[in-house]
């Protein structure tokens, strides 16, 4: 019981130590996104993409009320068999309409993340860089931090190292 006792100590002491070499910095992950000319050109390609989705979906959407205003005008004229073969083609036009626009979703989110995954890498990549060029053991992003006081503010050494990366 007194070795525990003594190895508790111990610990307790050592990681007191540790603590004290620990040395924590912040940055705003958003103020370095907004400054990175790759990840502008990434949201626009983005918004060209979505863009062309929603019109894409529009010209289905407009396709599809055509043939439903063609099949109420013309559903007291036809036969019950004809009936239902229009309704089954409506139907199937409504649900590939919702089947496209699931389609570009999951298009949408794919491509968001093919864009994206390099410029993060290359966030965290600049940030690593800067904390070892001072020596840094932990950084906070301040955007999901409820709290912070001290530390350093390594936003501004971050976006140079980021520029210099992203112009290569």
């Amino acid at each position: 019981m007194k070795n525990f006792l003594v190895a508790i100590v111990f610990v307790i002491v050592g990681t007191g130590s540790v603590m004290a070499q620990t040395k924590v910095a912040h940055v705003n992950s958003q103020t370095l996104l907004d400054t990175l000319p790759s990840r502008k050109l990434a949201i626009v390609k983005l918004q060209e993409f979505e863009s062309n989705g929603v019109k894409e979906l529009q010209e289905m959407e407009a396709d599809f009320n055509a043939a439903v205003a063609k099949y109420q005008a013309g559903a007291a004229d036809m036969s019950p068999i004809l009936v239902k073969i229009e309704e089954e083609k409506l139907m199937k036009k409504q649900q590939a309409l919702q089947e496209r626009e699931q389609s570009l979703n999951s298009e949408m989110q794919a491509y968001s993340q093919e864009l994206n995954t390099p410029i993060l890498g290359m966030v965290q990549k600049a940030v690593k860089v800067v904390s070892e060029r001072l020596k840094i053991n932990y950084v906070i992003d301040e955007s999901v931090t409820l709290y912070f006081a001290g530390g350093t503010d390594i936003t501004n050494q971050v976006i140079t190292e980021l520029l210099k990366m992203d112009k290569q």
